[in-house]
């Protein structure tokens, strides 16, 4: 048994568990054929419920506990909650790792720099006959910290010491705390237009439906990417496919298009409020605020700087006198030296990657608007078409009243409750005879 699409289940709640396929293709923005097999599948699965209109017109009706008895059957589904919760935690201990590691970088190298400073100052002052040899050990002299390596709260990194509260409004205000704000230094805070072709679609079945099933394509560019030419539509083939939609030439040889499977519903569908063209979002660099990035510039600069520092003290005659941690910090100074680097060098390129691909998506959102504007203008050729797209707009919903047959109830007792409806459809078949 193939797992239930997710995109499914969720447009079956928002639509309140009674739906069409063309209400969840127009909702999850999935091909017609696909929204079709899914409800059948989920139907299959959850216990849901087929109905049927006088018509042909197929509700699908599923229990609000649909959730809960397909986590009973599909062991995988439970599997997956459960790693989609563990995976938060390891996602989260690998976003603090990169600071953690930066801050123990920082201190095991400023380390290693005192004791070789003081070692070799000991070195200095024996040579120059002040002091005795009893002062040196063969852990090559005394560790000793100066004040600013004194942290008074070491757990201001965590931030683990919020109540639930303040943790939630810094949530909403996508703060985050030091630990979280180097990793998005580093490596950003994902793409910010991930799901864009489900929003996309969504936005685009939202316009259909608005319109009761028929459209002109100057409803449907806003939402595209690229259109050719104003006068060649093969951009609409994709939507065509996806909804199973037809197109029609008006007497003026102008092209509406409508889509039979949109126009029937479970419920009133109310207008949906959506944006007049696909606005993608632009890249940020971080969602750290201005003071996280300065100190993580800092403390970047600061790790190269001792690293450089560390790396024209060490000799070999130094690590195999010391040994110790000074050997441990002298076999990885490479890969001490290597995150230094790459903790600039990674943000710096990214930077300019921003730049490049926010112009392009400007670009994108400019032309897009433009078509806004267009459509706005309402010529009288747009007119035209959109009066001849009216003609084919309809929308059908199917109530309890509409049904024929329904798989909640046995056969018989749909029978008996028909009954005036069976006599009044054979009556019409005689008086047609």
């Amino acid at each position: 048994m193939m797992i239930p699409n997710p995109q499914i289940i969720k447009s079956v709640e928002q639509l309140d568990y009674r739906v069409t396929v063309g209400d969840v293709a127009a909702k999850a923005g999935l091909n017609i054929n696909i929204a079709q097999q899914g409800l059948l599948e989920l139907a299959s699965n959850a216990n849901g419920h087929l109905q049927v209109s006088d018509t042909g017109e197929i509700v699908f009706l599923f229990p609000q506990n649909f959730q809960s008895i397909l986590r009973n059957k599909f062991l995988r589904l439970r599997l997956q909650e459960s790693w989609q919760k563990i995976w938060k935690i390891l996602f989260y201990l690998i976003r603090i790792s990169f600071g953690i590691l930066l801050i123990a970088s920082i201190f095991l190298m400023a380390v290693a720099i005192i004791i070789i400073l003081t070692a070799t100052k000991g070195d200095n002052d024996n040579d120059s006959g002040g002091g005795s040899n009893d002062n040196r050990n063969s852990g090559g002299g005394i560790v000793f910290f100066p004040r600013f390596f004194y942290f008074p709260d070491m757990f201001w990194l965590f931030d683990f010491n919020q109540d639930f509260q303040t943790r939630t409004r810094r949530n909403e205000e996508k703060k985050m705390n030091f630990l979280e704000a180097i990793f998005s230094f580093i490596f950003g805070d994902g793409n910010p237009n991930f799901n864009l072709e489900e929003i996309r679609w969504n936005q685009i079945g939202n316009v259909i439906t608005n319109n009761r099933g028929a459209v002109i394509a100057e409803q449907i560019t806003p939402y595209l990417d690229e259109v050719k030419s104003d006068d060649n539509e093969d951009y609409m083939l994709p939507v065509l496919t996806k909804f199973n939609g037809f197109p029609e030439v008006s007497p003026e040889g102008e092209i509406i298009y409508y889509f039979p499977d949109l126009q029937v519903t479970a419920t009133q569908r109310k207008t949906q409020s959506i944006s007049s063209y696909l606005q993608e979002q632009l890249w940020r660099f971080s969602q750290a605020d201005s003071g996280q990035i300065l100190l993580a510039i800092g403390l970047g600069a600061l790790n190269i700087i001792l690293a450089l520092v560390l790396g024209s003290l060490l000799t070999e005659e130094l690590v195999t006198e010391l040994g110790g941690l000074i050997a441990f910090v002298d076999a990885i100074y490479w890969l001490l030296l290597a995150y230094g680097t790459a903790f600039l060098t990674i943000p710096l390129v990214r930077y300019f990657w921003i730049q490049f691909q926010n112009k392009k998506i400007q670009n994108r959102n400019f032309q897009r608007e433009q078509r806004v504007s267009k459509f706005k203008q309402l010529t009288q050729k747009l007119t035209q078409k959109l009066d001849f797209a009216r003609q084919f707009a309809l929308e059908k919903i199917i109530t309890n009243q509409d049904l024929s047959y329904t798989t909640e109830s046995d056969l018989v007792d749909q029978e008996l409750l028909n009954s005036d409806k069976i006599d009044q459809e054979w009556q019409r078949k005689l008086e047609s005879n």
